[in-house]
């Protein structure tokens, strides 16, 4: 092996402490001076200078009347130690404000129907916390499903969450389902409408798997109700416009009917609206990142600046217990 090669084995038993060590005694001259500095013994310090000339090859410090200088080779490992040592205190000091929650990455999934109130949240946190990043992750339910079982987010808002064991889930944000009907339908106006009256109306219904549909379907069931006409769009932006146009009515979230131009008629009927929630969910087998954390404390603490409060849902006062074990599941 030739020199060379010797001495980039070498330098691999450069340390942390080492470098400081040298650096002190450069700064300051004196070798007791930087054991008094570094809080070490004087032989202490000479014995990682020596450690430290031996990987390296070279002698590193020249005494003249008592006080130490750097040699030529001295002087450029002081360079290099002190770049390092500045990187890593920026490095430290980029921890700690990833700690604090205030630099990092968020991936959420969500639901398509939460994209409406959720830019809300988002918006007041980033006024907050500008270094945080936020990536979107929007599909219906079978998507964030998938995504959900493959781990590739950190936080998820569903309307319907999943079961099981590793799931972590709570209420943040009431999402009422309303029925909706043309502006111009004969039972626009009426109050306290039976149900049983609109079941041969044509009904536009969300895919299979659609949190909105499934909870439709299943009150309908609890009615003893079977509908006899439906027709299926998987868009709430379209099946809004249909219902405005005059194709039929729908079950839709409160939400989604505040945005959009077209503006279709809200029904009173019995049983409506039917009552749902958003629900923030993690898991309980992936630890959060720091900045994922502090967006879930943020919720705790301000969603009700950043939505009308009387959406808040009850769960938002634990929020932050409910998902502190997500952090520390590792």
């Amino acid at each position: 092996m030739d020199k060379s090669s010797q001495g980039q084995l070498k330098l691999r038993h450069l340390s942390f402490r080492l470098l400081e060590v040298y650096v002190q005694v450069v700064r300051l001259g004196n070798i007791s001076a930087a054991a008094r500095a570094l809080h070490l013994t004087q032989p202490t310090v000479s014995l990682q200078l020596k450690k430290l000339a031996d990987i390296l090859g070279e002698p590193l410090l020249n005494s003249t009347d008592g006080r130490m200088s750097p040699t030529l080779v001295g002087q450029e490992l002081y360079r290099a130690a002190c770049d390092t040592l500045s990187r890593f205190e920026d490095v430290n000091a980029f921890i700690q404000q990833a700690r604090g929650g205030s630099v990092g990455h968020i991936n959420i999934g969500l639901v398509t129907t939460a994209k409406y109130v959720v830019p809300r949240i988002l918006g007041a946190f980033y006024r907050q916390f500008p270094q945080v990043k936020v990536t979107l992750n929007i599909g219906n339910r079978a998507h964030i499903l998938g995504r959900f079982e493959r781990q590739e987010d950190d936080l998820y808002l569903f309307s319907h969450p999943p079961s099981g064991e590793q799931v972590l889930s709570a209420r943040i944000i009431k999402n009422p389902l309303q029925l909706i009907a043309p502006k111009d339908h004969w039972a626009v106006n009426r109050q306290q409408i039976r149900f049983s009256e609109l079941k041969q109306e044509r009904f536009i219904m969300r895919e299979p798997g659609s949190a909105t549909r499934l909870m439709f379907e299943s009150w309908c069931s609890a009615q003893g109700i079977a509908l006899s006409d439906t027709m299926q769009i998987e868009s709430n932006e379209a099946i809004r416009l249909s219902v405005a146009s005059g194709l039929g009515l729908s079950v839709i979230s409160a939400h989604t009917l505040q945005e959009g131009r077209e503006k279709p008629a809200v029904l009173s009927v019995s049983g409506f609206p039917l009552e749902s929630n958003w629900y923030l969910v993690g898991r309980r087998d992936r630890r959060l990142p720091y900045a994922a954390m502090q967006l879930v404390e943020f919720m705790a603490t301000h969603l009700a600046e950043c939505i009308e409060p009387e959406w808040v849902a009850a769960d938002i006062q634990h929020l932050s217990t409910i998902f502190a074990p997500a952090s520390l599941s590792r």
